[in-house]
């Protein structure tokens, strides 16, 4: 059996193998500041063609719904696409994005951690969620930002005795009883 334990430290220690560091994570800013600076946005008078052709010519998965006055309004992915339009059969030259975009995200502010965004996501069942400076939008914090973060901040989360090329392997398995 996998042991747990939350240390004093804040470290998260899983066993021989591995302790996690949470103490580091980083506020959302420092991941915002990352992405570009301009969104990937549609109308939610577009067409769910026009918006699957724009998330296709820009290789993204999502695109921010805003209305004429920048207002946020929700976000569009793919699977959104695909679960209320697609696989109910709708025309997707007929289907407006105001017709599948989410609307009932949970959001986060820029003071938030990385932390507390994953704990959102997770607590939602969500894979986005939208940044706001008091009534201001500021971006979309998505999961894959997340683990890029963890990527870039790797040393600062995962901690190690041994600073060798092996420090980076980490293994946890369950010994047989």
């Amino acid at each position: 059996m996998l042991e747990i334990k939350l240390l004093p430290n804040g470290f998260i220690n899983c066993g021989a193998d591995l302790t996690l560091n949470l103490v580091h994570m980083e506020k959302i800013t420092s991941i915002l500041a990352k992405k570009q600076p301009h969104f990937h946005t549609v109308s939610p008078q577009s067409t769910v063609k026009d918006a699957v052709n724009q998330m296709c010519c820009e290789n993204i998965d999502h695109l921010i719904v805003i209305d004429d006055e920048e207002r946020f309004l929700g976000v569009v992915s793919e699977h959104d696409v695909t679960s209320k339009a697609m696989y109910a059969n709708k025309f997707l030259t007929e289907t407006m994005v105001t017709d599948v975009m989410d609307t009932h995200l949970p959001v986060a502010t820029i003071n938030d951690s990385v932390e507390k965004c994953m704990q959102l996501m997770k607590q939602f069942h969500v894979r986005l969620v939208p940044v706001f400076e008091g009534f201001s939008f500021r971006g979309v914090i998505s999961s894959e930002d997340i683990i890029q973060e963890a990527v870039f901040n790797r040393m600062k989360i995962f901690d190690t005795e041994d600073e060798g090329p092996a420090a980076r392997v980490y293994v946890i398995s369950q010994s047989p009883r």
